[in-house]
């Protein structure tokens, strides 16, 4: 991976909605990513746990992101819908790990070459510190070649 890749990588951390939620990603890989958000008065709601919207926001632009890296500058990858449930309170640090294998990087870039588009579903569960789920989020992208070959 580039200097500038890294660099830009490193710099959605302080986009303002992650730096006010207090989210903070770590790139594993090309294909991986990890999240985590401590609880603060920031992200805290009227009881004391996270606050849903910042449970979402820790989950949304991840697989879009490790998306359009995978297939590169010929697809546009767009956010469709989501969903968030959740499931238990969160307290303390939830992570969520988010990774898309190169078999289905590969069977979106075949069903959009073949079909014109694609609208993928991924789905993460956020955990916390004791691996307990907290919310399960539900991702649909949108994928089409820009100009077909």
């Amino acid at each position: 991976m580039s200097f500038w890749t890294r660099l830009r990588e490193r710099w959605v951390n302080f986009y303002p909605p992650m730096l006010g939620a207090g989210i903070r990603s770590h790139y594993v890989d090309e294909r991986t990513i990890d999240v985590e958000m401590k609880l603060t008065a920031f992200n805290r709601n009227i009881v004391g746990v996270h606050f849903g919207g910042s449970l979402y926001a820790m989950c949304d632009p991840w697989f879009m992101l490790i998306l359009m890296r995978a297939l590169g500058g010929d697809y546009i990858v767009w956010d469709k819908a989501a969903s968030i449930r959740f499931v238990s309170p969160g307290r303390g640090t939830v992570r969520a790990h988010f990774h898309i294998p190169q078999s289905r990087v590969d069977e979106i870039r075949a069903a959009a070459d073949r079909d014109g588009k694609v609208e993928p579903t991924f789905s993460v569960d956020v955990l916390d510190a004791q691996g307990k789920v907290v919310a399960q989020v539900e991702k649909l992208l949108y994928v089409r070649r820009k100009n077909k070959p």
